[in-house]
């Protein structure tokens, strides 16, 4: 393979719900351009694209695939992005590296929710779009229908440069309203050129007319031309087109039959003359903002997009080359790291297959193996650039794994993490509140595939269970208790009595100089305060009003720790404390058996009596919760919302959508994304941020008080 400039390349990602095509036409793309010289197919599990065992089993793109064809002397990769949302790290890192989206439609069944969710990321990420009508030789084809729900759904700027004479079994001829021509197309690649026949003549020149008039609108000069002539020269509506594309003004659809590879040549020449090149697209940023101009003279610098092992190769890093020129052999540096990494092969992919290369410049996609600790996500550079990481979408799905076989823990970690770095949006935690590996990712789809990998591939046998809450304790009222701790038991014994009075805390109050407790008034001389910010949230204030030396100063930290430790494991639930003042102003010490052991014991279970007698309270995370659903489904959603204990914040309407705002406990959204889906025909989407801690309802108080109890029991 020669090594092709910068302007000679472009970058385009398939995207589409599944069911697409977008593997079928990946591959009639690299036979068109004798890559390959026989087309495989997914049924019989045969294609360069989804390659892998978990992907035959399925029949659906998991991972994304990167690729690459040769076709009118450019080089266009391609990268084959999974079409279901449970997926979406792929599909974000291949919009990443991607320069142009071609978006399949399946014409029997027009614009599908993937498709939607998918079109809403490239919005977000500004990129053009070439919309691929596949399957119109499916029966139950409908292009118009298809056409139409796609300027509602997709974009206004939809714009028809091929239309399809018929659609059905009889699908052959398309009229191309650019060229101003008739494809008669054959299976297996190839089309035989025609004049448009006149029954099609008014509808090609009026879409004609509408596609010249797009392409002037995004030009002064070609604006010009068009007032002045009328009409625009095919180089000139190419111009126009490029303009339009990274506009996002112009969506251009093509017609095609990728399994029988009908149309797919057509559509290679327009990307290959068309669709913008690598330097022609906004430049990448590095963390300080700064644009990294695409060219092949500047400094080297590789943003690793991807990650992924194969079975007897090992870790493939995925790069794309964002400025200067990379060679093999050539020493970059990681810019997380700032550790070495020799570039010792370069590879361009076709799929599990690899064709080794020399050299790959600017705006270039390739792979190379055996770095030594460069992940997804990191820069490679001469010099020191940093590319802004890339960001993924939040977790939907929430559960707790625990392996079967004792011992396999530390397996199972490392297990994990390696799919963490093929799949980003996997996040996984140790939870030691919760004393549980908490799973977070994009739905019960998504971890059943991890799964499986956790099955077959690491042999590790796990069992996912339900996510413990991080419930928080506190109190409501003032309440006093005192604890004395004795031990004697021959030699020196234990001894320390502490007496302590606690309140809630509130932000910016003052410590009380009296508290009146059961009748009585207690007088507070405050000596001495310490505030402690609670690593998971809230403050202790702990304040000495000790006089007369009835304690010693120096065993006041013992107290601290002793209150400390309860703070970690709550009275009612085991759950952490937050949001207490602590008054400690008397009790009792032995000149010989007092020592910090028996204090801190002592500080501990006054402590624990008095919480317990302050009309203690559950506080449960409480999150801000965003729905985005069909106008037509709002009743499903919201009755959903409020048997989720959901308290309405408003609705408006956003992008064609109506949007609730809500705020839900945590404890109430597990399997939301589930529930969502199955509601709406998996259109609509959410969006959840942790807002605050609240208190929980009485029944469900007690309900967790009651569980809590018999969990201790069963130990």
């Amino acid at each position: 393979m020669k090594t092709y400039n910068t302007e000679e390349i472009k970058n385009i990602v398939l995207v589409g719900n599944t069911g697409s095509g977008k593997t079928t036409l990946a591959e009639s793309m690299l036979f068109e351009g004798k890559v390959i010289d026989r087309r495989g197919d997914v049924g019989s599990k045969n294609t360069v694209s989804d390659y892998k065992e978990i992907e035959h089993n399925n029949e659906n793109s998991v991972f994304s695939s990167v690729l690459y064809t040769e076709y009118n002397n450019k080089k266009i990769n391609i990268i084959d992005a999974p079409g279901l949302d449970d997926f979406v790290g792929g599909v974000i890192s291949s919009m990443y590296a991607a320069d142009t989206a071609v978006m399949l439609l399946n014409t029997q069944n027009g614009v599908e929710v993937g498709t939607e969710v998918q079109a809403r990321h490239l919005a977000h990420f500004n990129k053009p779009v070439i919309i691929v009508a596949n399957q119109l030789d499916h029966e139950k084809s409908n292009f118009e229908k298809t056409i139409e729900t796609a300027k509602e759904r997709i974009s206004k700027n939809v714009t028809i440069v091929q239309y399809p004479v018929t659609t059905g079994p009889d699908f052959k001829a398309v009229i191309d309203v650019l060229l101003m021509k008739m494809y008669v197309l054959k299976e297996n690649g190839g089309r035989d050129t025609v004049e448009i026949p006149a029954e099609e003549a008014d509808r090609a020149a009026e879409l004609h007319n509408e596609l010249v008039e797009k392409c002037a609108e995004n030009d002064e000069k070609l604006m010009e031309i068009f007032f002045d002539k009328g009409a625009l020269t095919e180089d000139e509506m190419r111009k126009g087109i490029t303009l339009g594309l990274l506009a996002r003004d112009i969506f251009p659809v093509f017609c095609v039959s990728a399994k029988k590879d009908m149309g797919v040549g057509r559509l290679l020449e327009f990307i290959s003359n068309v669709a913008p090149s690598p330097n022609q697209v906004p430049f990448a940023k590095d963390k300080e903002g700064k644009e990294i101009e695409c060219n092949a003279g500047g400094q080297t610098s590789l943003f690793v997009f991807k990650s992924s092992n194969e079975q007897h190769i090992g870790d493939i890093a995925y790069f794309k080359v964002m400025s200067g020129k990379v060679t093999e052999g050539m020493d970059l540096t990681n810019s997380k790291t700032k550790n070495k990494e020799r570039i010792s092969q370069i590879f361009a992919n076709a799929g599990k297959n690899r064709q080794k290369v020399p050299t790959m410049v600017a705006g270039d996609i390739g792979a190379t193996v055996k770095l030594k600790a460069t992940k997804f996500n990191q820069t490679l550079s001469a010099d020191g650039t940093v590319f802004g990481p890339m960001i993924f979408p939040e977790p939907k799905h929430r559960a707790a794994i625990k392996p079967l076989a004792e011992g396999d823990e530390e397996k199972l970690g490392e297990a994990l993490n390696r799919l963490h770095d093929e799949d980003p949006t996997i996040q996984v935690e140790y939870s030691k509140e919760l004393k549980q590996i908490i799973l977070s990712g994009q739905g019960e789809y998504h971890f059943s595939i991890l799964k499986w990998h956790l099955d077959n591939i690491y042999k590790i046998e796990t069992e996912f269970v339900k996510p413990r809450i991080p419930y928080r304790e506190t109190i409501t009222k003032p309440s006093q208790a005192d604890y004395r701790h004795k031990k004697q038991s021959g030699g020196a014994g234990q001894f320390g009595e502490v007496h302590m009075i606690i309140e809630p805390y509130i932000e910016g109050a003052k410590p009380k100089d009296m508290f009146k407790m059961d009748g009585k008034e207690q007088k507070m001389s405050v000596r001495g305060e310490e505030e402690v910010k609670l690593s998971w949230g809230g403050k202790l204030m702990f304040y000495n009003c000790i006089v007369g030396g009835s304690i010693d100063a120096r065993f006041l930290p013992a107290i601290l720790k002793g209150i400390m430790e309860k703070m970690e494991e709550g009275p009612l639930t085991g759950s952490y404390a937050r949001d207490i003042c602590v008054y400690v102003y008397d009790g009792k010490m032995h000149p010989v058996d007092s020592n910090e052991i028996s204090f801190k014991l002592a500080g501990r279970n006054a402590f624990s009596q008095a919480f317990k007698k302050a009309d203690p309270k559950i506080l449960e995370p409480i999150y801000n919760v965003e729905v985005f659903v069909p106008a037509d489904r709002m009743g499903d959603v919201m009755s959903d919302l409020q048997g989720r204990r959901a308290i309405v914040q408003g609705m408006s309407s956003e992008n064609g959508f109506e949007k609730i705002t809500a705020k839900v406990p945590l404890a109430e959204m597990d399997k939301y994304q589930t529930s969502l889906s199955s509601n709406t025909g998996g259109r609509a989407y959410y969006s959840m941020t942790f807002d605050e801690y609240g208190a929980v309802p009485g029944d469900v108080q007690e309900a967790l008080l009651k569980a809590y109890e018999a969990e201790q029991d069963d130990e």
